[in-house]
């Protein structure tokens, strides 16, 4: 079974490497005020899961500047994810506001819906 994961983790990797998603293109105005609005927030993922691809893959679609954090390999940001995150599940969109206060955001999908709500991308 280790195996088999290790196998589909590469090959999700490589179809990923060779199909790189086009970055849309935005006036730099615009780009700016998104990049604050997203200087905040985190990634939480593991590299080989397929759901932190699909989220990485639309945040390059999307010319989104979000910090990703390996939740598998280091054990700082594992450590965060699992004690203030609630549990080691990936991917989780930290999100920080202005008065400091922190959700954590589980589910590919739910991420993609958050980031195009509020930062209110098509």
């Amino acid at each position: 079974m280790k195996f088999i994961r290790w196998f589909l983790g590469r090959l999700i990797l490589t179809i990923n490497f060779l199909t790189p998603p086009r970055a849309v293109e935005r006036d730099p105005g615009t780009q700016k005020a998104i990049d604050a609005k997203t200087a905040k927030m985190s990634l939480y993922q593991f590299e080989a899961c397929p759901f932190c691809v699909k989220v990485r893959r639309h945040f390059k679609r999307q010319a989104l500047n979000i910090e990703v954090r390996d939740a598998k390999n280091n054990a700082v940001f594992k450590d965060e994810l699992t004690q203030k995150g609630g549990k080691h599940q990936v991917p989780c969109l930290r999100i920080e506001d202005e008065q400091k206060n922190v959700k954590w955001l589980y589910e590919s999908k739910d991420i993609i819906t958050y980031l195009h709500t509020e930062l209110g991308l098509t």
